[in-house]
């Protein structure tokens, strides 16, 4: 299965700050029994669980096909940083992933830019493929100034990424008027923002590199407007939100592709 350009689509699962033992359990039975029936993990699957889960979730998506990653990691590889985690404990916990720069971070935590493309670093360190989050929150978009913010966040995100495959990597752009908020963002508006990006990441990288990094959606994802916003070019899967924590609704995202 690929997408545009013969791109591979990614559909991942973040659950932030949600999820048990026993619902993590249960929700990897019915995700890893329910994949064959989408080609065997076909998009790849990524599941993103808090950091307490993680050695759960890895286990119990051994053999299935889907991958693990962690939400968050600090620049520094160890060191005295209560509340932290590392790459290197990512990577001993099974993830292949890790998120960089999700809004979430950037507004409860005041991340910016900078400290972004650091996390980006770290990863990269410890074999971990970065998925950066970017995109515009509402009062920007009004004003006008979207793809100035895009810009803005992917050029830091980039200089970081210098040298990575373009495989070795994704982009996802998630507009922050439309997470948790049930407003997702048009086929077309999301298409749009996705068209720029890949723009920006030719004028940057080349055209061989922008015609074969993933860019993601994220923003209100639910199998009732997956199906409308899978075949739109330049969207090469999403990044879920609320509608990942079941693992029914997940995998009808996951069917939306073709």
């Amino acid at each position: 299965m690929s997408g545009a350009g013969g791109r591979r689509p990614i559909v991942a699962a973040n659950w932030k700050m949600h999820h048990l033992a026993a619902d993590a359990e249960a929700f990897c039975r019915r995700l890893a029994a329910g994949l064959p029936e989408h080609g065997a993990a076909e998009p790849e699957v990524v599941v993103f669980p808090s950091f307490p889960l993680l050695t759960a979730v890895a286990a119990g998506l051994a053999g299935s096909g889907a991958t693990v990653g962690g939400q968050d990691l600090h620049p520094e590889d160890a060191g005295a940083h209560t509340g932290d985690v590392s790459g290197a404990q990512l990577a001993d916990a099974g993830c292949a992933w890790a998120l960089a720069g999700h809004s979430e971070r950037r507004r409860d935590h005041g991340e910016g830019d900078e400290l972004v493309a650091a996390k980006v670093r770290a990863a990269r360190r410890h074999g971990l493929a970065p998925m950066v989050c970017v995109g515009e929150t509402a009062g920007e978009r009004r004003a006008g100034r979207t793809h100035d913010v895009l810009d803005r966040q992917l050029a830091a995100a980039l200089a970081a990424l210098e040298g990575l495959a373009p495989a070795a990597w994704a982009l996802a752009y998630e507009p922050v008027w439309a997470i948790g908020t049930g407003d997702t963002a048009t086929p077309e508006t999301a298409a749009e923002a996705h068209a720029h990006l890949r723009r920006r990441i030719a004028d940057a990288r080349g055209d061989g590199d922008a015609a074969a990094v993933r860019i993601l959606y994220g923003g209100s994802v639910k199998p009732a407007n997956a199906a409308e916003l899978a075949p739109r070019e330049g969207i090469d899967g999403f990044l879920v939100g609320g509608a990942s924590l079941d693992a029914g609704d997940f995998l009808a995202i996951i069917s939306a592709w073709p």
